[in-house]
């Protein structure tokens, strides 16, 4: 019996921007090694339908894209399936081209078949010599006439080593219209819903989704497959513990695909994420891949890991963070044709068989940040791997335009860096973990980020008390952290114009790579004279009364905001500007505390990694999560 594995299909709006995602008609070159478009062939207007394209006259097609291409190399590695049926059913005169491509993005043609009229082309491929790399695409080439193409999908007649559905775990904070509109995605498609054993929509918010327009016909369109949980906010790791919990214990699903509340879901990525999932060799997380929702075609990162001797996330390949699919598609993307094997997914759509959280647990409670590193951490050591499946996407709200490194977020960061790195590190005493975690305390001192940095200081001091914290201040220590703003200058925005002090010397621009970042000696020799001057001069009160300088958000990076004494600067979200003023006292006081604590943490780490993960069992467990959900009564 042939199983579906994805649908050649196109976008639910007639969308040009998202339309170099699923098609590539245009015609390129390279200069001086890099790709270059000098075609202008894709038009919205071709897509005729979910499932239906136009190629037009004497026009070649090429469906080596990201949604419609077949990522050979991942299905090799990780599943039981052998071969694929590539099927296309097209109406008109032309051609049909079948590549493959090897780990450096070398295509290789596979096959061809002519086309006349109403035309089905078969071509059985096999999956194998993918081993580091490579996909499968096809091409159709118009003759005297248009070519439609009718219907695509691969298919496979292996059988799958598991046959359950997934259910859904959406957690939302005041988010109810994307909640809503992707509720209502969801109600439209029926062959999605087909592979859903119910939508757990977690809503921690006080803007409640049962309240927002459209949700009554949304709600009776899904049915029972529709279950609303109200709790209180216990951030991300709460909500997708809940969605867990209540996955587990319904009993019926062998996966659980987590969402987050601010995206546009590809609805066919569902379905493709639990394929992939049941084909699967041993139980593994599937995550998905996440473009830019307000720049479509821009792809966050394909692969992403954790360098453990810093214990810090990064892209797989530099170059890949935030590939822009007009400028280089699929076949002008060498790196995107290597399998890269990740670390972890971000739970922005990440699906996780109930099996794996059956044996290692719910995740941490730590609110925000690393809940989704540390989870596959903790998965990877027990023998459960991840992937980042190429084809399975949503569009999700971008952090370009935020900086939570320097809001209440820096708390979570810190503190949940440090912990992921006591439960998972082999380095002794962290590796270079505490040593990095110093020099960011004394980034932020240097650039007058006073209160981030004095939020990090309560992580660590709060990381020193041991894993009894966890649980007890998941509700609390969020609104403790955005009250603090009160009592420093620098999170206060001023949005209105009139209300802004003029500043001494006006505004400072930098051209683009007017200085770099300091490296090696040179950061060495940077950072003692700043922080020399930092620790041991007086401002001028004139700098005190009245900012030095203006700088945009851009320009004012760690290496020039140092050599001013105050300074007035946009916020990430262009919404208005903040008073930076330099303090000595608060600088050495600070820096003290920051010296002691790192000093602290340091000497007792051995002992703090022991008991953290001699807990982790316990904090993470079904029991500790119901004790904080106040559910442990109801549940009996």
């Amino acid at each position: 019996m042939p199983h579906l594995l994805q649908r050649v299909l196109f976008p639910l709006e007639r969308d040009p921007d998202i339309l170099p995602l699923y098609a590539d008609p245009e015609v390129w070159t390279a200069v001086r090694g890099k790709p270059l478009r000098v075609s202008d062939d894709a038009h919205a207007n071709d897509i005729l339908g979910r499932d239906r394209f136009r190629v037009r006259t004497s026009r070649r097609v090429s469906f080596a894209s990201y949604f419609n291409a077949f990522p050979a190399a991942y299905w090799q590695r990780w599943t039981v399936v052998g071969s694929v049926r590539l099927t296309v059913r097209t109406q008109g005169e032309g051609s049909i081209i079948v590549y493959r491509s090897n780990a450096q993005g070398v295509q290789q043609r596979v096959a061809t078949n002519d086309l006349s009229g109403l035309t089905e082309s078969v071509f059985d491929l096999p999956i194998r010599n993918f081993g580091d790399g490579g996909w499968y695409w096809f091409d159709i080439v118009a003759g005297d006439e248009p070519v439609v193409l009718e219907g695509g999908d691969w298919s496979t007649d292996d059988e799958p080593v598991r046959t359950g559905n997934t259910s859904l775990g959406i957690t939302t904070f005041n988010k109810p219209d994307y909640c809503v509109t992707t509720l209502r995605t969801l109600a439209d498609q029926p062959e999605v819903l087909r592979e859903v054993d119910v939508v757990y929509v977690v809503d921690q918010g006080d803007q409640k989704v049962a309240d927002q327009p459209g949700f009554p016909d949304v709600a009776a369109a899904l049915g029972d497959q529709l279950q609303i949980v109200d709790q209180p906010n216990l951030g991300g790791s709460g909500g997708f513990s809940r969605a867990m919990l209540e996955t587990v214990d319904a009993g019926r699903s062998d996966f659980l695909l987590l969402l987050d509340d601010d995206v546009e879901v590809e609805p066919e990525s569902i379905r493709r994420s639990v394929q992939f999932s049941r084909f699967c060799r041993t139980p593994t997380i599937v995550g998905s891949h996440m473009f830019d929702l307000l720049d479509k075609p821009i792809l966050h990162a394909l692969s992403e890991t954790v360098d453990t001797y810093y214990f810090m996330w990064r892209s797989a390949l530099p170059e890949q963070m935030r590939h822009d699919f007009r400028r280089a598609n699929l076949r002008q993307t060498p790196w995107m044709h290597q399998r890269l094997d990740p670390d972890y997914n971000g739970w922005w759509m990440c699906m996780i068989p109930t099996q794996v959280i059956r044996e290692i647990g719910l995740s941490l409670p730590v609110f925000i940040k690393w809940d989704d590193a540390e989870y596959a951490l903790r998965a990877r050591e027990h023998g459960y791997r991840t992937v980042s499946l190429p084809g399975s996407a949503l569009w999700h709200v971008s952090w370009v335009d935020k900086d939570d490194s320097q809001d209440w977020q820096a708390y979570y960061h810190a503190r949940n860096r440090l912990l992921t790195g006591l439960l998972h590190s082999q380095h002794p005493g962290g590796g270079k973990l505490l040593s990095n975690s110093g020099r960011i305390d004394l980034k932020h001192l240097l650039t007058m980020q006073y209160y981030a940095a004095t939020l990090r200081h309560r992580a660590i001091r709060d990381l020193l008390k041991g894993p009894s914290h966890l649980h007890p201040t998941m509700a609390g220590t969020m609104p403790e952290l955005r009250a603090a703003t009160r009592d420093f200058v620098e999170t206060q925005v001023i949005s209105d114009p009139e209300k802004l002090p003029d500043t001494w010397e006006g505004k400072r621009v930098f051209p683009p790579k007017f200085d770099r970042e300091p490296r090696g000696p040179r950061l060495a020799l940077f950072t003692a004279k700043a922080a020399a001057r930092h620790w041991r001069t007086e401002v001028p009160q004139g700098n005190v009364e009245r900012p030095q300088v203006e700088l945009a958000k851009g320009d004012a990076t760690w290496w020039r905001v140092p050599a001013y004494d105050s300074a007035l600067i946009s916020s990430a979200d262009g919404r208005g500007q903040s008073l930076y003023r330099r303090d000595r006292t608060t600088f050495r006081r600070l820096w003290r505390e920051s010296r002691r604590l790192h000093a602290e943490l340091r000497k007792n780490w051995d002992r703090l990694a022991r008991e953290y993960r001699e807990a982790l069992p316990e904090v993470t467990s079904p029991e500790a999560w119901k004790d904080t959900f106040g559910t442990s009564r109801d549940r009996g």
